[in-house]
């Protein structure tokens, strides 16, 4: 069937009984409207590939329903567009194809977790990336092809997590690794990556440093605290600055009691030796090592060992009034009394593990009063000296 396809020729048209009509624009050779049993209709284009060739067999390229959004003038131009495509060598249709199977975010999420994640990452660290991704990332943009995603709707995943600022900035460097490494696998072009371009939520630092007569009331209550291994727990995390896992995981094959050490095979930042100055190591000479079990904080489990402090602690910070003091705080109370004293930041990033100097960097703040006290040192030494009679 030909004709001109208009508005009032498309409305013409009736549902046949079975099979389907196709009304083929007179004007436009290739450009074409559908109508099937059920009474849709849809635009399409008809043509040869690689230029239109006899030897050719057709493909059908399907432009949208008529009136969603479609109008005979669009569909007209698209279809135009199409055919202008296929005289320079173009094939719409298999292009169209090859989109509709492209891996989505959500393949990309096994393969980033199963190739990269998992083979490359501590067994915390990959918890983690998959609690981001299967709670944040694929119940939001899983289904779209990986080269489509674009910056707005990152975007509008990151500004839909806004009211937890640290949690939303997680995610989006997750998105963001997964996506260089399908820029490396061939599946985005190179710098391309649409996470670059979001600027990150502002996250206001916390770190709770503790007083002198805070430490005091903290010690109290822990003193009075019923179980001897959560007393031993929270002073060894005092005392060594050390993180909460590295102590729960302590085995005593890892203590040298005569070097004042502990040395560790795997932690956060790979391998890592705790200091244990005397204080710690006369906590850990006071323990009784239970039979069979290899962990200095033994757990309530045969052979295993002290999993949860979050809920003895609340109680003892109740007690020493310090509501607001979290189990990490202990390790910036360690690291800032470093700082105050005068020590060097390089011997406290040792002192605590971290592998980048910038993680140590903010406590420089704390560090700079011993400096104004030395100059402030120096300089009436040198106004006593100018000061003398001559």
């Amino acid at each position: 069937m030909k004709g001109t396809i208009t508005k009032r020729s498309i409305d013409a048209l009736q549902a046949p009984a079975k099979g389907e009509v196709v009304l083929w624009d007179s004007a436009l050779k290739g450009f074409g409207l559908r109508v099937r049993p059920s009474g849709e209709k849809t635009f399409i284009t008809c043509y040869r590939p690689n230029g239109g060739g006899r030897g050719q067999p057709y493909r059908k390229f399907v432009i949208g329903g008529y009136g969603s959004p479609w109008t005979p003038e669009q569909a007209r131009k698209k279809a135009e567009a199409v055919l202008l495509e296929v005289r320079n060598g173009g094939d719409p249709a298999a292009v169209k194809r090859e989109l509709r199977s492209a891996e989505t975010v959500a393949d990309l999420a096994e393969r980033f977790l199963s190739d990269h994640v998992e083979a490359k990452r501590k067994s915390r660290t990959a918890a983690e990336y998959k609690r981001l991704i299967y709670k944040n990332i694929l119940p939001e943009i899983g289904s779209v092809p990986i080269h489509q995603l674009s910056p707005k709707q990152v975007d509008r995943l990151h500004q839909r997590m806004k009211g937890t600022p640290y949690q939303a900035n997680r995610v989006l460097a997750v998105l963001g690794s997964m996506l260089t490494k399908a820029e490396g696998w061939g599946l985005r072009p190179l710098n391309t990556n649409p996470c670059a371009r979001i600027e990150r939520f502002p996250e206001k630092a916390r770190e709770r440093m503790l007083s002198a007569s805070e430490l005091a009331a903290l010690s109290v209550a822990i003193d009075e605290y019923p179980s001897p291994i959560v007393r031993a727990a929270l002073k060894l995390l005092v005392f060594s600055g050390a993180r909460l896992r590295e102590i729960l995981t302590l085995k005593w094959t890892m203590v040298n009691f005569e070097r004042g050490e502990a040395r560790l095979q795997d932690s956060k930042t790979g391998q890592k030796t705790i200091h244990l100055p005397p204080p710690a190591i006369a906590i850990l000479s006071e323990l009784p090592r239970e039979a069979g079990n290899p962990y200095v904080l033994p757990g309530q489990k045969a052979n295993s060992h002290l999993v949860n402090l979050e809920k003895p602690w609340r109680a003892i910070r109740a007690k020493a009034g310090l509501d607001d003091v979290r189990l990490h705080d202990l390790r910036h109370c360690f690291a800032s009394i470093a700082a105050s004293s005068g020590m060097a930041l390089p011997i406290i990033g040792k002192l605590l593990g971290h592998t980048q100097s910038a993680t140590t960097q903010r406590y420089a703040h704390i560090s700079a009063d011993p400096l104004k006290l030395a100059a402030a040192n120096i300089a009436e030494r040198i106004e006593k000296a100018m000061s003398i009679e001559k």
